[in-house]
């Protein structure tokens, strides 16, 4: 862990649950930047805009700011920009993001090249989600910000996209191009925000396969927290093993000045 310089870290269900700080999420990170640590926040959150999380973290009182926030919506207009430049695209998502989507054509009425989902909310109704598959019959690509299965709320776990994404796949037979985690184009792109090495990075996160794996497959350390959408019979079915596990975030400057310290491997 000597080698750690960078900390990229989740969001939902890690700093946060139902935008309420977890205990001990905000002494953690003030640890991380007095640690001199590079930092950023990765998150596949799709119904606010960067600006908007950082101030609402900075209200709860997180150091950050806009430049520390990375989300699948910002991640998503640069592929949608680079893929399929002047693309129609039809956004089907639970919050207003498009502020982050710069450069991306969207439409609301007629035919679309690219179908894009975010987050799922009530926008997810029958009729909705027909219209998406009527557009992938006539040949649109699906792209999706993420493929979580759901996420974890101050009332429980609510699903989230990957629910309806897979159903949209099988029926349409049209494979989805995913955006945010775990797209390793993602994590490149975090890393090259941070100008930082993946050796040199550690990943922080409560999705064990989205967060953690996906980030250790890109070379990334891995953390995973029992905080959040965390479940144990997901950690034990899960396709790998995280190269540590913490109660929660606030263990993680511990971890780290042990350099070798934390849970070891179950």
């Amino acid at each position: 862990m000597a080698r750690i310089r960078a900390v990229l870290v989740d969001i939902d269900g890690v700093l946060t649950v139902s935008w309420k700080a977890l205990p001990g999420a905000v002494p953690a990170m003030e640890q991380l930047r007095d640690a001199g640590l590079r930092v950023a926040l990765v998150t596949n959150n799709t119904s606010r805009t960067r600006a908007a999380i950082a101030s609402r973290l900075a209200g709860l009182g997180f150091p950050v700011d806009a430049g520390d926030v990375l989300t699948a919506p910002a991640a998503t207009a640069a592929y949608l920009r680079e893929r399929f430049p002047g693309a129609r695209c039809l956004l089907l998502n639970s919050g207003d993001v498009r502020e982050d989507l710069t450069g991306v054509t969207l439409v609301e009425e007629g035919d679309a090249d690219v179908v894009v989902l975010g987050g799922a909310g009530a926008e997810f109704g029958y009729e909705a989600l027909n219209r998406v598959f009527r557009q992938l019959q006539r040949g649109a690509r699906l792209v999706s910000m993420h493929r979580n299965l759901y996420w974890r709320t101050e009332g429980g776990l609510d699903l989230d996209t990957g629910a309806f994404l897979e159903g949209l796949e099988k029926a349409a037979r049209t494979p989805a191009e995913v955006t945010g985690k775990p797209a390793p184009a993602f994590f490149a792109s975090a890393l090259a925000h941070l100008g930082v090495d993946a050796a040199e990075t550690l990943m922080i996160g409560d999705d064990i396969e989205s967060d953690v794996l996906a980030a250790q497959r890109s070379g990334i350390t891995g953390v995973l927290v029992r905080t959040g959408k965390y479940l144990p019979e997901t950690h034990r079915a899960a396709s790998g093993t995280p190269d540590h596990v913490l109660d929660s975030i606030a263990d993680l400057p511990a971890l780290l000045a042990a350099g070798d310290g934390g849970t070891p491997r179950p």
